[in-house]
């Protein structure tokens, strides 16, 4: 295996334009220094879809600026999403994928006012999917709603949504990946998206100066990635964050991800090849797809130590990102973050198999602390032992039981990787910035799931704009925090204030702004399996979490 170190070595290596949206017969258009794309209007808002913000590339190129194109460009529908992993059949439902799909996929879509021109200077929000690395789109997401309850409250903002690849598409690792330079290219899909952002939103009525990043899941793991990136000193491309069910996630090396690149290179007939990586990237996709898909996925036996993921590549992310948040080191922004109740429960359906406590034990020995010792191992046993009324989905006593272990690994699964993370996280960033955190304990009535992962997405993006009055302590929240970076205050005078007053998080004290059946919401401690998350945050700052994989 190469060293980490070696592979440190390895891996390091405005225009002007017309801001005029003019509006035609056939709807509005706006032209940029590279193209005219024809939008569409939707009630009092406009929408510009699947606009490309990096020039075609090939299977495993760096993004870059868009190409000139020709025409008017049609930007009334969705683009082609990145190309999806296909998960396991592991859960009780099924997701709904993207229709169409392609590997020239680096295209956005931007909800806007109306009611907009080059100096409306509306601020921003850039949200990003989630689909666990694997798979996820643009279009998973109406924002409409949003959009026009901001106009209605007279805060209006611009979304923009982004594609980037996922899978090993966007997160192929090893080091014939880190000799390319062409590792995290997920992440570097995202920032590229960021830079257009930043140079062609104003066209759209957005002001690039105002820019809120923010995510689901993969998005908000993201997002958390990028408030470390490069030691998170400054940033010219975000000044606040938004994380729904994800914080800085910890993160293997590149060289822990050799195996699957190996498996990859075998299983596509490269091994002889002088160029592996060229070779992969010549493979038919329809065949490159089907070895992919062999992968472990996010809904797979492995779950959340599943194989596609940001890496340390001691470039975009120099350490591991739980590190970096123990040293400080990451963006000083205004953060809002937050997860539902019971995080691990959709994780732990791929486990049911494991239905004894010496199962247990060597499944998470096996599969998400591979270096741990065997004290340490044990320990984990006895903070989450096999008492269903201990476990997720939380509080329900000894219903959910779908077997022995199931509530006891959705507990371990969930307090591991989200809920103990996004507590680690707010309990620093606390100190160093503005910070609020939420809990959703709204769909305990779930069978097995609880409030479930993502569960929460539903408070910030209702579907409708009905949804969005009931809903409007959260979607008004999130709409003060775009415009003033503080969810309490209104961007202007007089605009009704939430119904509830969210205290600034303060570790050890009242700061959780919790969402509860039916439809209650006040403010509760984060005090919940203290010892119990502290000791695999510890688990993680020692390392053993972030190996072997």
């Amino acid at each position: 295996m190469i060293s980490p170190t070696i592979l440190c070595i390895y891996a390091l290596f405005g225009v002007s334009l017309s801001t005029v949206a003019a509006s035609t017969a056939s709807g509005p258009t706006i032209s940029l220094d590279y193209g005219t794309f024809l939008g569409v209007n939707d009630g009092n808002l406009t929408k510009f879809l699947g606009v490309p913000f990096s020039a075609p590339t090939a299977r495993f190129e760096l993004p870059r600026a868009p190409s000139l194109l020709d025409g008017i460009q049609n930007a009334t529908v969705f683009g082609p999403a990145c190309v999806q992993q296909a998960f396991s059949n592991t859960l009780p439902f099924t997701f709904q994928g993207p229709t169409v799909t392609s590997e020239d996929c680096l295209n956005l879509d931007v909800f806007s006012p109306a009611a907009h021109d080059a100096h409306s200077k509306f601020p921003v929000l850039v949200f990003l999917f989630g689909g666990g690395f694997d798979a996820g789109s643009s279009a998973a997401t109406d924002f409409r709603p949003v959009v026009e309850r901001s106009i209605l409250i007279g805060e209006a903002v611009v979304i923009v949504a982004p594609n980037y690849r996922v899978s090993a598409f966007g997160f192929l690792a090893g080091k014939e990946v880190a000799e390319a330079g062409l590792t995290n290219l997920g992440l570097r899909d995202q920032i590229a998206a960021l830079e257009w952002v930043q140079k062609y939103i104003s066209a759209f009525g957005g002001d690039p100066s105002r820019v809120v990043l923010g995510g689901l899941s993969a998005g908000a793991f993201s997002t958390g990635v990028h408030l470390v990136s490069n030691n998170g000193p400054s940033s010219d491309l975000f000044r606040g964050a938004f994380m729904v069910s994800g914080s800085p996630i910890a993160s293997p090396t590149v060289a822990d991800g050799q195996s699957t690149y190996d498996q990859l290179v075998a299983a596509n007939n490269c091994t002889n090849a002088r160029d592996t990586l060229d070779c992969l990237r010549q493979a038919p996709l329809d065949d490159f797809l089907l070895t992919v898909n062999q992968t472990s996925d996010v809904f797979g036996y492995r779950a959340l130590s599943a194989a596609w993921r940001p890496r340390v590549d001691c470039d975009l992310i120099p350490r591991n990102p739980v590190d970096m948040v123990q040293d400080g080191a990451y963006l000083k922004v205004p953060v809002m973050i937050g997860n539902p109740d019971d995080e691990g429960t959709l994780f732990a359906y791929p486990s049911v198999n494991v239905t004894t406590d010496s199962e247990f034990v060597g499944y998470v020995h096996s599969n998400y602390l591979p270096t741990g010792s065997p004290a340490q191992i044990s320990r984990v046993a006895e903070l989450y032992p096999q008492d269903p009324s201990q476990g997720a989905p939380f509080n329900t006593g000894s219903a959910n039981q779908l077997t022995p272990e199931f509530k006891r690994i959705a507990a371990f699964g969930g307090d591991l990787y989200l809920t103990g993370l996004r507590r680690f996280f707010v309990q620093r960033a606390s100190k160093t910035q503005n910070t609020w955190s939420w809990l959703s304990k709204r769909g305990k009535w779930t069978p097995y799931l609880g409030a479930y992962h993502t569960s929460d997405m539903a408070l910030w993006f209702p579907a409708n704009a009905t949804d969005a009055e009931e809903e409007s302590v959260a979607v008004d929240a999130l709409i003060n925090f775009i415009n003033t970076l503080d969810p309490n205050v209104s961007a202007v005078p007089r605009a009704s204030n939430l119904a509830i007053f969210w205290p600034k998080y303060q570790a050890n004290s009242t700061g959780l702004l919790t969402f509860s059946d039916p439809a209650v919401t006040n403010v509760t401690a984060d005090d919940f399996r203290v010892e119990e998350m502290q000791y695999l945050i510890n688990l993680h700052l020692d390392g053993v979490t972030a190996k072997g994989f």
